[in-house]
């Protein structure tokens, strides 16, 4: 699993252990030390601590499958740095699979994004709706899965997974995704305080769910995973930002919705439809409602109340964070540690782009 370490696979970890299967992380480390502890510590397993980028294929010999997370993770990180968006989340998604293919692993199956779809305001999206991604995140992870839907044959089953908006707890939780961060500014100042009109549609799955879907897949047989692509969200979970503002004012006593002094549309917005993935994956099992995950997040963090420093600052924001680790000289151009960028790879990262 690439990283393994991160906000989704660390909580995927526990789950692929439980049901009996071994388990290989690959991880850069970027985020080592952006723990949150009140959701505990997970599992270790045997890992490389390496990037992404520098994979090959006798290191992923006598593996079954690949689950691919790692990536450059959202919408920010990307503008913020779109030549290694590219290079991390489009090119080395593809060598790693081709890796992978030449290893003989059987199965790749690849955390997409429901960004992909960009604007498409009011209409329930399907898999077959048009791609309009708005963002260099959002290109990415379209042009991987059109190259990755090219490699999929007799032998090496690939899947694309477009995951809806993440949130929930997590051993390294993120606060940088929109139901994380409501609920965060209500517990911890008791403003529920929205960045953006609050308009757009979000589809959301917490990230139990995503985990979840991952097993599944796994556990699937191949000709039933195989060249398919699925969007995942369970059923009811779109919601416009204002909708899950309510929640969260609802679940935290006190709490009032405030709105950003700029804030205006998000261009952002789409409501996507999880029917093809409950009919044709019928492994996976979505537990959770937006209701019931802002409730356990607001229990957890109304006792933690982690300071807004925290939360809007480098520990759980991945762009302040990657900023802060080049400011300090620990990593270079390329978000590698300092000094290690391979000869002749030029600086492409945010003191750059």
């Amino acid at each position: 699993m690439t990283g393994h370490a991160g906000y989704l696979g660390s909580v995927l970890l526990p789950r692929l252990l439980a049901a009996g299967w071994r388990v290989e992380g690959l991880d850069s480390g970027l985020f080592a030390d952006c723990g949150f502890a009140p959701a505990g510590r997970g599992p270790t397993v045997p890992a490389r601590r390496m990037d992404l980028r520098d994979i090959k294929p006798e290191q992923l010999r006598g593996l079954h499958c690949v689950l691919h997370l790692a990536g450059l993770s959202n919408d920010p990180l990307g503008d913020m740095c779109p030549i290694l968006t590219d290079r991390i989340n489009r090119q080395a998604t593809i060598d790693l699979a081709i890796a992978a293919r030449a290893a003989g692993v059987e199965r790749f199956i690849f955390a997409s994004s429901c960004s992909n779809y960009g604007n498409a305001g009011d209409e329930l999206l399907d898999e077959e709706a048009p791609l309009r991604p708005l963002t260099l995140y959002g290109r990415s992870k379209v042009a991987a899965e059109a190259a990755l839907s090219q490699l999929s044959e007799t032998g090496f089953a690939v899947t694309s997974l477009r995951l809806a908006t993440a949130y929930g707890l997590s051993p390294f939780l993120r606060f940088d995704l929109v139901v994380n961060n409501l609920v965060a500014w209500a517990s911890a100042e008791g403003r529920v305080f929205l960045k953006s009109d609050g308009s757009p549609w979000r589809p959301i799955v917490h990230v139990e769910d995503i985990a979840g879907a991952f097993l599944a897949a796994l556990e699937a047989p191949a000709r039933q995973v195989a060249g398919k692509v699925w969007n995942v969200v369970p059923p009811g979970e779109n919601y416009r930002v204002s909708e899950l503002a309510a929640l969260v004012a609802a679940a935290v006593p006190g709490a009032e919705i405030v709105h950003a002094a700029d804030a205006g549309p998000d261009r952002r917005n789409y409501r996507v439809s999880g029917r093809r993935i409950a009919c044709e994956l019928p492994g996976w099992h979505p537990r959770w409602t937006a209701a019931q995950g802002v409730a356990d997040l607001a229990r957890c963090l109304t006792k933690a109340r982690p300071p807004a420093s925290e939360f809007e600052g480098s520990r759980y924001q991945r762009v302040a964070h990657l900023a802060r680790q080049q400011h300090l000289g620990l990593l270079d151009g390329q978000l590698r540690p300092a000094a290690s960028t391979p000869k002749g790879e030029e600086s492409a990262g945010l003191a750059t782009a």
